[in-house]
Formats: structure tokens, C-alpha cells, sequence
């Protein structure tokens, strides 16, 4: 298989779950600005797991431009990124029913972890099937970025037990960091060289 179509696939599994969380949406009990109210919770769920794909679809793209050739750990291990992926739809939409409490918050950092983790053994798996001379782990170095990511998932599940809404502050913190494509990449990608990583 070539990566083109890895990455093919892919874009079509992100498509349908960023279709499925918009189709999630409820309109508002009423016609009136203040009917809005009741939307909120869905909204910013939204707007938040929106913005979790995002992030992934574009980093996504860029790791996959350093792959010549995908072998089959490299297929299993992007399986378990989608799967991991999937599952936003469900986490989302129970956030939103729920008005973030707290098992819904615990579950949807879960998800976000194992997302994380997921991205993570993914580049693994490109790093070991590239040899010495990767690309990627030229491009990514020490990956302190991504390792910062999983770690504050785990933070944001563990602070979700004391107070959802400091949960909820740690997940919109790592969005943010990532909102910009890695540069990183786009470095190799461009063919320039990647500059010290931390």
C-alpha cells in the first residue's frame, strides 16, 4: 500500500467523524436568543473535539509525507490512531448531555490520552521501519511537544476527579499548543534541515 492511500483512507475515517459530531448538534428549544443557553454544553464540545481532529488531520498529513513505503506495523498502528479517533463522537456528545460531569470529563480525557498515545506509537513505527536515517526522528527529535501532550491528558483525567472544570482547562490548553501544524515536519518535508529540538 502507499501512503497516498494510507493517507486517503484516513482523511475519509476523520471526515465521517467530524460529520458525525456536527449531526450530533440539537437546535434550541425555542426561537429566542436565551433558547441558545441550551445548546452551550453541545457547542463547546464540539468546538473542542473539532478542534482535536483538526489537529490530528494535519499532523497526520505532514507524518505521513516523511513515509516512503508502509509496512504492516505501520497500517495496525494507524488503525489504532482512527479507533482512538472514532470514539470522539461518543465521548463528545455524552460531555454535552452530561453539562461535563465528571465521568463524562474522566472518559473523554481518557479518549484524548489514548489518542495521544496512539499518535505517538504511530510515529514510533515510521521511525523504526525508516532505519537510522528517519526522516521523522530527525524532524521530531526528543518529541518534547507530543510527550507534554499525553502527559497533560493524564493530568487533565487525574484533576477531573477534584474539578471538571480544571479538566476542561488542561484539554483546551493542549489544543492550543497544537493549533499551528508542526514546523518540524514541514522542515524535512520542505527538504530543509530541522532545526535542535528540546
Amino acid at each position: 500500500m502507499t501512503p497516498g492511500r494510507m493517507e486517503a483512507f484516513s482523511d475519509g475515517v476523520l471526515a465521517i467523524i467530524i460529520t458525525i459530531m456536527v449531526l450530533e448538534l440539537r437546535l434550541p428549544d425555542g426561537s429566542s436568543f436565551a433558547s441558545l443557553r441550551s445548546v452551550v454544553p453541545a457547542m463547546l464540545a464540539y468546538v473542542l473535539s473539532f478542534a482535536f481532529i483538526g489537529i490530528y488531520w494535519a499532523n497526520h498529513h505532514h507524518l505521513l509525507k516523511t513515509v516512503d513505503h508502509v509496512t504492516g506495523g505501520i497500517l495496525w498502528a494507524n488503525l489504532d490512531l482512527l479507533f482512538w479517533l472514532s470514539l470522539f463522537p461518543f465521548a463528545s456528545r455524552w460531555m454535552a448531555v452530561e453539562h461535563f460531569a465528571r465521568a463524562p470529563v474522566v472518559v473523554y480525557g481518557v479518549v484524548l490520552f489514548l489518542a495521544g498515545a496512539a499518535y505517538f506509537i504511530l510515529q514510533q513505527v515510521i521511525i523504526r521501519s525508516q532505519g537510522p536515517d528517519s526522516a521523522l526522528r530527525a524532524a521530531i527529535g526528543r518529541d518534547v511537544k507530543g510527550n507534554l501532550s499525553v502527559v497533560l491528558f493524564a493530568a487533565g483525567v487525574a484533576l477531573a476527579f477534584v474539578a471538571t472544570w480544571l479538566a476542561l482547562a488542561v484539554y483546551a490548553t493542549v489544543a492550543v499548543m497544537w493549533l499551528v501544524p508542526d514546523r518540524r515536519l514541514e522542515r524535512v518535508i520542505g527538504g530543509q534541515d530541522p532545526e535542535p529540538t528540546g
